[in-house]
């Protein structure tokens, strides 16, 4: 039997899809943190991926919405809605985030075979910044890995949660000589860092506060720069248990809680 085209070509001769993708860090929850490189590149899509998270998180789909709305100057722009899984709780947690990746990728994949032309660009709109605290660099990379694809991307940088909520609180993070430290409330459950300098944590949902001495100070802020901010500075000892009520009832209120905060060892000091 003669082979059709498709059967004569070998997986390693088949051409990789082409694709150019655009990595575009929208802020911290304030349309305003959009940065004139952002609108510029955001006004350079044909095709905009949103992601929907569910009902609990429709706000985040909303603001994505917004902010091209505000932004972008044509109509010619494609909007493709896709829904995220969530992420398994019940195993290990980076192999929760590992599986729950790869069903990501998947989806990814079929957006950029499907919903985009290879001379179209297409644009992820990413809270924040895209190189803190974030997946879609990494399930790019993969994607581009795979040999599949052949990506080109550009990554437009963005205000992160973290700047945002060092200028709603008019302090530096850094002090001189000593190291920022960046992590997780999973990790701060585990121990407040031997650092010296500032820490910041970011999305705390494993309670870390409880964990450590209540002489730190802190600076806490959710839904920094959005209509709904909340700010909370003092002693740990005595705003602690103010910050969990808050966190409940944002929770509640919003269907999800982002927040971000700044630990500082001896008594509030940033600057030096």
């Amino acid at each position: 039997m003669k082979a059709t085209q498709e059967e004569g070509v070998s997986p390693m001769e088949t051409q990789p899809v082409k694709r150019r993708i655009s990595v575009i860090g929208i802020g911290a929850g304030n349309p305003e943190y959009m940065t004139v490189q952002a609108i510029n590149a955001l006004n350079r899509a044909q095709v905009v991926f949103l992601p929907n998270k569910g009902a609990d998180k429709a706000g985040l789909l909303h603001l994505r919405h917004e902010i091209c709305d505000r932004y972008m100057d044509g109509e010619a722009c494609r909007f493709v809605e896709f829904d995220i899984p969530e992420r398994s709780k019940a195993g290990a947690y980076k192999t929760d985030v590992k599986e729950w990746r790869a069903k990501v990728r998947q989806i990814y994949e079929r957006l950029l075979r499907d919903e985009l032309a290879e001379d179209d660009v297409g644009a992820f709109l990413v809270w924040g910044d895209p190189s803190l605290y974030d997946g879609t660099l990494g399930i790019l990379d993969r994607i581009h890995a795979t040999g599949a694809f052949d990506l080109n991307v550009d990554v437009i940088p963005g205000i992160s949660s973290v700047s945002a909520l060092a200028a709603r609180h008019k302090v530096a993070l850094n002090r001189i000589g000593e190291s920022l430290t960046i992590m997780t409330g999973r990790q701060l459950a585990a121990g407040f860092p031997d650092t010296g300098g500032n820490v910041v944590v970011m999305l705390d949902t494993q309670k870390g506060l409880q964990e450590i001495d209540g002489d730190i100070h802190i600076r806490w802020g959710a839904y920094v720069g959005s209509p709904d901010e909340i700010l909370v500075e003092g002693k740990l000892r005595d705003v602690r248990d103010e910050i969990e009520r808050l966190r409940e009832v944002s929770r509640e209120t919003h269907g999800w809680v982002m927040d971000t905060y700044v630990l500082s060892p001896d008594g509030g000091s940033t600057g030096d």
